[in-house]
């Protein structure tokens, strides 16, 4: 009926209890010397002190689990706190970053002559053949097609589309963007056009006029669309041997860095007059 680790339990249960409520009686009635006490401490004694040692295992192993899973409640509160923390001081950053760019540009805002519109990108043309952005500023702001769009490092480009509330903007970067320009050092003349690898070439511009590597190109202000003197980029390869004909081969590093663009500024008066800048 019962299996034989069963009959087997229950034994040493008993024997167990037995011993205990022995040792228990005649513990209490101080039998130092002879009878039955002093005949069953040698043969309980290392079953007692295996039932003591085991209870004490499993008491502290008992206290080690209550333990282990506090420490464990306390080490996810703990990482949840850390992680509010870091959460904060990233915010921290941002903000500190975003409070150098504002101040920037607050800068650049009261040096310009010209009425600025200050936007945020929200948006960029994922695709390698356009290069344009989104703003969120758009006619309702005052923003027309055609206007500039600058930052304190240079000319970003020229607003593209409008809507009520957003704008699309072709950088200058663009294959079909064009910027009239000269060489602040000499005042050569020359057509900033886009590049696939986020370049500019530097067009038009004569073998018989003095060109240099390192030297700053701005706007001309001849094109009705930019202001004089808006820095563009700088010379970064004058190539001659590998371009026949009349003008140079020049390439251009722009001064504005297109992946790290989060706000610009729409000149909302820009200059009246009106040339075709492709020549």
């Amino acid at each position: 009926m019962f299996s034989k680790k069963t009959l087997m339990l229950v034994a040493m249960i008993v024997l167990v209890a037995v011993c205990i409520t022995f040792l228990s009686v005649f513990g209490s009635r101080g039998y130092n010397s002879y009878g039955p006490g002093q005949i069953a401490i040698p043969i309980l004694g290392p079953i007692q002190k295996s039932v003591t040692g085991s209870i004490r295992f499993f008491r502290d192993l008992w206290h080690q689990y209550f333990s282990l899973v506090s420490t464990t409640k306390e080490n996810q509160r703990l990482k949840r706190e850390l992680n509010q923390y870091i959460a904060r001081l990233n915010q921290c950053n941002e903000i500190e970053l975003a409070n150098k760019r504002l101040r920037k540009l607050l800068n650049f805002k009261k040096e310009i002559k010209n009425e600025l519109l200050a936007a945020e990108v929200i948006a960029k043309d994922p695709s390698t053949w356009f290069k344009t952005i989104v703003i969120d500023k758009g006619s309702l702001q005052g923003i027309q097609k055609g206007m500039p769009v600058v930052i304190p490092e240079g000319i970003a480009g020229v607003v593209s589309d409008v809507s009520g509330n957003y704008s699309r903007v072709l950088l200058i970067i663009d294959q079909n963007s064009a910027v009239d320009a000269l060489v602040q050092r000499t005042r050569i003349r020359g057509v900033i056009k886009g590049l696939m690898d986020e370049m500019c070439s530097f067009k038009y511009v004569l073998r018989k006029n003095e060109i240099r590597k390192e030297d700053v190109v701005v706007s001309s202000g001849l094109d009705g669309i930019f202001p004089k003197g808006l820095r563009i980029g700088k010379v970064d390869k004058v190539d001659e041997q590998n371009t026949p004909g009349i003008f140079h081969n020049v390439t251009l590093t722009p001064f504005v860095d297109f992946e790290k663009l989060e706000e610009v500024f729409v000149i909302l008066n820009p200059p009246k007059y009106q040339f075709s800048s492709e020549r």
